[in-house]
């Protein structure tokens, strides 16, 4: 289906970092060191003894920080899906796609068929600059060669660095004889969480494409210009974005509701609770919003479309959401490494939990159907396998059902394929069109057609 394809693409690099989910760093009571010290726990003798018995007996010599780093990944393991450890290199990486801007070359890519596929050249970096292009296999990066064993975070690290510093990086591309070596001088990249522009007169479209430390600063800008295009109605495209920074997503919000009115509500174990209310009223008035949603949009992205909707602030399109309805606090060890630990749920203005049900959307528009690689099930929080449970009874009939992925053609290439219509960014403006009518119309007129 239309958009399946990107989605694909957009989890592979969101293995990077893991669901990037509704992130709290070090907050809410918990900005002390993490330390075990007092804690007493007794169970930690029988884990000295094991690690002692190592140490001392094991046929090899072992390395006492990687089995300890790996006892804490088990450890961890046993609680819900988003739970997880991050030694230093991978919350080095989560730090900087938070900010959005990293010493690289300026590549999106992904793992396809086992191989380092670049997905795309991000616009004005060395990568573009030497002409890089969508579907070439990267084999080497400097002397490091790729493998099927080589994952995206492996890749990552490899070729970002300080702005300056040389990187080659040598590729295949299908329509060269030999494999292309390229030189770039890493850059600092940007990456722009906010895209927006005019779809057709009157009406503006911002795509947020996850939730950032810039995002809402952005975001302000964004709505700035296209306020001097004199828009009348606006698309707020939240599609197959994965989430991101709980304050960003409380900063966005408010740039769309009014002073006062609650964004989300987070509770504790311990049954403490939250508010995050707007600070301030939005600039864009009553003006018609659709919020286009699929089952990409996680977390942070479910929450302003939460809000949204409870507050009948913007029409909800779409498909059925991912379902994330928890919050991760990011706690820093003292060796540079951290843990993700999931410690609230959160809640929209009207007390929902989308735990596992995600946000229903108002109208339901599917994307356009074209032929897919067989088998390849769309995946929400309900089909984790650690996932949290939902403590407040679903109303079945607002879940959106899979659409069945059976007696798709399985022989087609991918790679081959026209960009299909955007069904459902058609359907919006299609919406907002029909609004703008409606609203011009002689009350006298409207009143007759009853």
């Amino acid at each position: 289906m239309l958009f399946k394809k990107k989605m694909r693409l957009a989890f592979l690099l969101m293995a990077m970092f893991g669901f990037l989910g509704v992130i709290v760093f070090v907050g809410r009571g918990l900005e002390t060191k993490v330390s075990a010290e007092t804690d007493g726990y007794k169970d930690l003798k029988i884990f000295s003894e094991v690690l002692a018995a190592l140490n001392k007996s094991y046929v090899e010599t072992v390395d006492t920080k990687e089995l300890v780093y790996g006892a804490i990944k088990g450890m961890l393991n046993t609680l819900d899906a988003h739970s997880a450890f991050m030694p230093p290199e991978v919350y080095k990486e989560m730090q900087v796609d938070t900010r959005g801007e990293f010493g690289g070359l300026g590549l999106q890519i992904g793992i396809r068929d086992k191989k380092l596929v670049v997905v795309a050249p991000i616009a004005d970096t060395p990568a573009a600059k030497v002409g890089i292009k969508p579907g070439d296999i990267v084999l080497k990066v400097d002397d490091y060669m790729v493998t099927e064993e080589t994952t995206l975070m492996d890749a990552v690290q490899k070729m970002r660095g300080k702005k300056g510093t040389a990187v080659t990086l040598t590729l295949f591309r299908k329509s060269e004889p030999e494999s292309l070596v390229l030189t770039m001088i890493r850059d600092v990249i940007r990456i722009k969480s906010v895209k927006s522009r005019i779809l057709e007169p009157g009406i503006g479209y911002i795509h947020l494409t996850q939730f950032q430390e810039h995002t809402a600063r952005d975001l302000s800008r964004s709505i700035t210009k296209l306020l001097n295009e004199n828009i009348h109605s606006l698309v707020l495209d939240l599609r197959n974005n994965p989430g991101g920074l709980l304050t960003s997503a409380k900063e966005v919000s408010e740039q769309f509701l009014e002073s006062g009115q609650l964004i989300v509500s987070i509770k504790s174990r311990d049954g403490k609770e939250d508010e995050f209310i707007a600070s301030r009223s939005s600039r864009l008035g009553k003006i018609p919003i659709i919020v286009l949603v699929n089952e990409g949009s996680a977390s942070a992205s479910e929450i302003v479309a939460g809000a949204l909707q409870d507050w009948k602030r913007g029409v909800v399109v779409g498909t059925q959401t991912f379902g994330k309805g928890s919050v991760q606090t990011i706690l820093p060890l003292s060796d540079g490494s951290a843990v993700r630990l999931t410690t609230a749920k959160y809640y929209t203005p009207s007390g929902r939990s989308i735990q596992n049900t995600g946000i229903a959307p108002d109208i339901i528009i599917r994307p356009e159907a074209v032929k897919e690689v067989k088998n390849s099930p769309i995946l929400r929080e309900r089909d984790l396998a650690r996932h949290l449970s939902n403590e407040l009874t679903p109303d079945p009939d607002r879940i959106d059902p899979v659409p069945s992925q059976e007696g798709e053609d399985a022989s087609v290439d991918r790679e081959s394929l026209e960009t299909p219509v955007d069904t459902q960014l058609k359907k919006a403006v299609d919406l907002l069109k029909g609004w703008q009518i409606f609203k011009e119309m002689d009350p006298a007129v409207i009143s007759a057609q009853k």
